[in-house]
């Protein structure tokens, strides 16, 4: 029986790809000219040429000198990614502060406010107003700056699906519908900002958005296989595989801070008992150690003093307990750790290698294969949640082209 042909993509959907080809070529170069975007894609340099003056006249790349090979020949005219024009809006939301950047073309960090907020007390919805808040303004920081966000992605604790969460049991959310309560709220304080009529919102878990922040604006180099963990006042997880997202069936997958590591241990806030975060998320580790945040936990540990060295040491092996068996049944590059883990890494990792090296089955993770790894600077999750932004943009330009939101 003949299987059913693909249809052919007609001259504009030709055209409309190779346009996102170009401009996506010329974003990973960071500066290139026509002649090596020809060679790069595949397309003759007249073709070239004629797609680059489009993205030219759009606003999405421009020109910046001559460039000189060393061969013969004219000089080549240097193309870049435009820092004004549409950008990426990020905005975390996590238990203890609220993030929102704006990243434009180039991949810079072009707009970045962070307020410390208790996000347990207030309502889901007082939240949500919050952040909201805090993008009215980032948005017009970033109109000063000529920037146009496209869109915005979410970055939200717990479990999320649909643009809802499910369930958030450090902030004591269920079933909220976050992009819908920060619409509203970003539309009433911005008209035609929020909402549907204005930005395109996106949403997903904190820790799957920081983990595709070191996946695309990360300098860990051909890392494409890997576990993310974050550290905040849990523990999320994300899992990369191949360059993409591993998700699951339901969008749930990576909540590596729910593992169990000891069935008799203190209760968790998810209902159940022994949980990673119990022993390794911020809280946790506070409470162990008697310190009053992280700074000071850093202090001690750097001073030697012996409580809150046991603390971390017990934490590192909790986390080596939990990831062993991720790592058995993923079989990732490496684990890139982000959030507070980074700085606690000189004490956590020796106890993480240790379990690591005793119970992984493959024998490569040796406490000297390097395979633990700290996030790249700048790789939270809001720069992830605006980095999913920009890769719609780079995927289809002309979808973004001269406005804010899709056309």
């Amino acid at each position: 029986m003949n299987q059913p042909t693909e249809p052919k993509a007609d001259k504009s959907g030709v055209r409309r790809h190779n346009l996102s080809l170009v401009l996506r070529t010329v974003h990973e170069a960071g500066e290139t000219t026509r002649a090596a975007v020809a060679g790069r894609v595949g397309l003759t340099r007249p073709a070239v040429s004629s797609l680059v003056e489009q993205l030219l006249d759009l606003g999405f790349l421009v020109e910046s000198g001559k460039t000189f090979s060393g061969q013969a020949g004219r000089p080549g005219t240097v193309l870049k990614p435009a820092d004004t024009g549409p950008a990426g809006l990020g905005v975390e939301i996590n238990i203890d502060y609220v993030t929102v950047c704006v990243v434009d073309l180039t991949g810079t960090d072009r707009v970045r406010r962070t307020e410390r907020l208790d996000n347990r007390a207030p309502t889901a919805a007082e939240v949500l107003d919050r952040a909201a808040r805090i993008t009215a303004e980032a948005l017009d920081e970033a109109a000063e700056r000529g920037l146009d966000p496209a869109g915005a992605g979410l970055a939200l604790p717990g479990l999320v699906t649909g643009g809802t969460v499910r369930q958030a049991p450090n902030l004591g959310w269920y079933d909220v519908a976050a992009e819908r309560l920060f619409g509203e709220a970003l539309a009433a304080r911005r008209p035609g900002a929020g909402g549907p009529a204005g930005l395109a919102l996106t949403s997903d878990n904190e820790a799957n958005m920081a983990a595709l922040a070191e996946l695309w604006s990360g300098t860990l180099g051909d890392l494409r296989t890997f576990l993310h963990l974050t550290g905040e006042i849990g523990v999320g997880g994300a899992i990369v595989v191949h360059g993409e997202l591993l998700r699951g069936a339901h969008g749930f997958a990576g909540e590596i801070g729910h593992v169990v590591v000891d069935a008799e241990g203190p209760r968790c806030r998810c209902g159940s008992r022994g949980c990673l975060e119990q022993y390794a998320g911020q809280a946790a580790l506070l409470g162990a150690a008697g310190a009053s945040d992280v700074a000071e936990l850093v202090h001690l540990a750097e001073t030697g003093e012996p409580r809150a060295l046991a603390a971390l040491a017990e934490a590192g092996r909790m986390l080596g307990r939990a990831l062993s068996a991720a790592v058995n049944l993923l079989d990732p590059e490496a684990v890139v750790l982000g959030g507070i883990f980074p700085r606690l890494m000189p004490w956590l990792a020796p106890a993480m290698a240790e379990e690591l090296a005793g119970r992984v089955v493959s024998g490569l993770w040796t406490p000297d294969a390097a395979r633990l790894r700290p996030a790249s600077p700048a790789t939270d999750a809001a720069r992830g949640a605006a980095d999913l932004v920009l890769h719609d943009v780079l995927a289809d330009p002309l979808a973004y082209a001269g406005t804010g939101t899709r056309t």
